[in-house]
């Protein structure tokens, strides 16, 4: 929604809004000119041309609620972000993983290969913020799929990271996200650049049948093949075989999943007439995502590190990036905050095995993101789940309990990973304030 507001603003509208808590991200958009108050009234809306809401907002808010009796038009986000796509050549990058990363580092090497585009990215990017508007009438757009505003998008070009199981509670089944990125694929008029190592990612492509299919990945039968990833004092370097020319590429961010992130966004860049080799030499600078792999200095000699992660397959792949830091020299820490009631009624088993790569897990309870509390669903199903392959997992479930527990299992050399995609991002402060 901040970002939405910023684009507007941009634009050119007058554009303001309220939330219920000030941050950092409220802040921003004021000095972006857009009035923001603290806490829902009524009499907010008074003068509006048009009100827009997120999936988070209940129908029963004051505000929208005095809206519609004053006749004000009201629309969900997704009919704001279709507008404002459709008045942009606009370049979707969808996928259940790996959608913010890849919009950051394409938004990047298009600006490094002289474009300027706008931007619309789900989270905070250090030198970019979360939204911007360009001149040359290109948009690069993070399409989030969670409720369906991806689908809702006027988009040009399009890539798709990945298809996995994530927001259920909307879809149902893993195969009507499919369809949903088929049924956006086969509007598009461009590219569609899709990771060809994901068996269902590649299956969109092929149901889609789009003229212009452009797949990357490790395997050697992609367009654009990534070799030889391997870790550096700051992240990692490969080689992108692009179309037959290799590329090497620098990145300072960790993980293979990165690699892929990066290739993904090479691709596309390509395909809008960037040249690959000032595409690959643009990351080198980048400086990451917010709450993506972000180090919150050491607490009893051990690192601290937050991440977004919150999906099994993003969970594994972060603990992999982990043990290839530097400073790992010691355990791998893991701990999680599950996310939302209906995904946990609906996943907890599939959390089972993707912590392998830690070597003590702390999992606490369920943070809520809007949604209503189930009876019987606690982040125990998570524990339960973990513990059929994990022999070291704490369960705390207040967060007094989790800083207290994790704070006696320290040691120098370890590194600790929180992840979650809730109020976990201020584990690490709270770990540092103990005491030591």
């Amino acid at each position: 929604m901040s970002a939405v507001a910023i684009i507007l603003a941009r634009m050119g509208h007058s554009v303001s809004g309220s939330d219920l808590n000030s941050s950092d991200t409220v802040r921003t958009l004021g000095a972006s000119g857009v009035e923001v108050h603290i806490g829902h009234e009524a009499s907010l809306v008074h003068g509006s041309d048009i009100v827009v809401y997120s999936t988070a907002i209940p129908q029963t808010n004051i505000e929208l609620v005095e809206s519609r009796s004053m006749g004000i038009p009201t629309v969900h986000r997704s009919v704001m972000l279709a507008a404002i796509t459709a008045a942009h050549r606009s370049v979707g990058v969808a996928g259940t993983h790996g959608k913010t990363t890849t919009t950051s580092l394409l938004t990047v090497m298009l600006r490094a290969g002289g474009a300027d585009p706008s931007y619309y990215i789900g989270a905070d990017v250090f030198e970019l913020g979360g939204a911007g508007l360009g001149s040359d009438g290109t948009m690069v757009v993070e399409a989030d799929e969670s409720d369906g505003t991806a689908q809702s998008m006027v988009l040009s070009s399009m890539v798709l990271t990945n298809v996995d199981a994530d927001h259920l509670d909307h879809f149902g089944t893993v195969d009507r996200i499919e369809d949903e990125f088929v049924g956006m694929a086969q509007r598009l008029g461009g590219s569609f650049v899709v990771c060809g190592d994901d068996e269902r990612a590649a299956r969109v492509a092929r149901r889609a049948a789009c003229p212009r299919t452009v797949t990357y990945g490790f395997g050697p039968h992609n367009d654009v093949i990534v070799s030889g990833p391997r870790p550096t004092e700051s992240g990692i370097s490969f080689v992108a075989r692009v179309h037959g020319v290799d590329v090497p590429v620098d990145l300072p961010l960790r993980g293979s999943h990165n690699a892929l992130n990066c290739a993904a966004a090479l691709a596309m860049a390509v395909e809008l007439g960037v040249d690959a080799g000032v595409a690959a030499r643009s990351v080198a600078g980048f400086r990451g995502v917010d709450r993506r792999f972000i180090e919150h200095g050491t607490h009893r000699g051990a690192l601290l590190i937050d991440d977004y992660a919150h999906l099994p397959a993003e969970i594994a792949a972060v603990l992999a990036a982990v043990r290839t830091h530097p400073r790992c020299t010691g355990r791998v820490i893991a701990v999680f905050q599950p996310n939302r009631y209906h995904r946990i009624a609906t996943m907890s088993a599939d959390y089972a095995g993707c912590f392998a790569g830690a070597d003590e897990v702390f999992v606490t309870d369920i943070y809520a993101s809007g949604t209503t509390r189930i009876e019987g669903v606690t982040g125990m199903l998570v524990v339960d789940a973990v513990r059929t392959s994990h022999a070291a997992v704490t369960w705390a479930e207040t967060r007094a309990e989790l800083v207290a527990a994790v704070d006696r299992a320290l040691a120098p050399g370890d590194v600790c990973i929180s992840m979650g995609c809730g109020d976990i991002a201020d584990f690490p402060d709270q770990l540092r304030a103990v005491p030591g």
